[in-house]
């Protein structure tokens, strides 16, 4: 680790040895992913070992990059001899900027989203320091914070609501981060700018807000990235993986001041790994607000079908999704549902269940075949 990293962990309350294990999740990045990945790659090993399956159960989108990304892949690819031989990577940060009308200095490029999401639990959270999230929400800064031995609180989320910010104070008044997921990964809902200002404005000064905008342009919530200016105890973070149809191609934002983002940095992989395919789709894409809308709106038809058509049937989904998923309690263990459509003729791979809520499962949004396919598996399987 650099010298300067090693300083900051010792001025945060970690031993030499324990430096020794925030090293060894840094370095390679092999430890971070299997951290960070494991459920969702279990999810999709799911679906890859039954052909045919139907893969509603990663929240990936159901369809690839637009047009213009694909060929934006193809033109970068006959350039693959070359590190970065026109500068895609300033490139795509100007286009960014440009739309989220912020500096360029405050955009910075990562392979995905989870490599940083792991590296700002590193940055902020220690022995000392600890981690406060909503319960459920995507679990890969948990396991972070266990692993570094961090404090770790959670604040229920209600059904469809969105983050109980206050909770999430009361439950740690001195964590080093505090974290929100909106559209929160697995219920969809959204955290309103009002009480994510709040938190923001009422947590100590000396810790970080992070808000993880993963699934934000499937909705039309208002971006985080408005309470930015001037501020350098909040970090915005994007991901291509969702609505971009980015998933296999590795490619994530973090909006953030400058010197926060060098901080990051230092307990990151180097962004300069990112391939210069990725970094071209992703120019071509974000700029694409007609299609952006249209596919949120298939997204929503899709959505709004299936929940209609659940209710109807009896089983209770929970309200208030603004992104490509939704929570359907079945009133008996979720693994078993999920064990039994994947075993379906129409062999229908849904996402997992949190232990809040040990009988609802995830289910993301696929295409309308996708979900017309779902619903015919649960006609099938599913017994009051």
């Amino acid at each position: 680790m650099e010298k300067d990293a090693t300083e900051d962990l010792l001025d945060r309350g970690y031993s030499r040895r324990q430096i020794g294990k925030v090293a060894a999740l840094m370095g390679v990045g092999a430890a971070a992913n299997q951290m960070l990945l494991a459920p969702a790659f279990a999810q999709q090993q799911a679906a890859r070992g039954v052909k045919g399956a139907v893969r509603i159960g990663a929240n990936e989108c159901w369809t690839g990059p637009f047009p213009s990304g694909v060929d934006a892949i193809a033109r970068a690819g006959s350039f693959g001899n070359w590190y970065d031989p026109d500068n895609y990577k300033g490139d795509l940060v100007k286009t960014v900027a440009s739309v989220e009308g912020i500096p360029e200095a405050n955009v910075a490029i990562w392979p995905g989203s989870g490599g940083p999401l792991v590296s700002i639990v590193a940055a902020y959270c220690s022995p000392t320091k600890g981690l406060v999230t909503a319960d459920p929400t995507f679990e890969s800064a948990w396991r972070t914070a266990d692993y570094l031995k961090a404090p770790l609180a959670k604040a229920p989320q209600a059904p469809g609501k969105g983050t109980d910010v206050k909770a999430m104070l009361a439950a740690n008044p001195n964590a080093g981060l505090y974290y929100i997921c909106t559209p929160n990964n697995p219920t969809g809902t959204v955290t309103p700018l009002a009480d994510i200002k709040w938190l923001l404005d009422n947590k100590p000064a000396d810790a970080m807000l992070l808000v993880d905008e993963a699934y934000i342009h499937f909705s039309e919530a208002p971006s985080a990235v408005a309470l930015m200016a001037g501020r350098k105890d909040i970090i915005v973070m994007r991901t291509f993986s969702k609505l971009f149809g980015m998933a296999g191609v590795r490619l994530g934002l973090t909006f953030a001041d400058p010197e926060v983002q060098k901080r990051i940095m230092l307990f990151g992989p180097s962004a300069g790994g990112i391939s210069i395919t990725a970094m071209a789709c992703g120019n071509a894409v974000y700029t694409e607000t007609a299609l952006i809308k249209a596919r949120r709106n298939e997204m929503i038809a899709n959505r709004e079908e299936t929940i209609a058509w659940l209710t109807k049937k009896g089983l209770a989904v929970q309200p208030g999704s603004q992104a490509n998923m939704f929570m359907v309690d079945w009133k008996k263990p979720a693994k078993e549902m999920q064990a039994a459509l994947i075993a379906s003729p129409e062999k229908v791979q849904i996402g997992r269940s949190w232990a809040i809520w040990p009988t609802v499962s995830r289910v993301t949004v696929g295409s309308s075949d996708d979900m017309a396919k779902f619903r015919s598996a649960v006609e099938k399987v599913y017994t009051a």
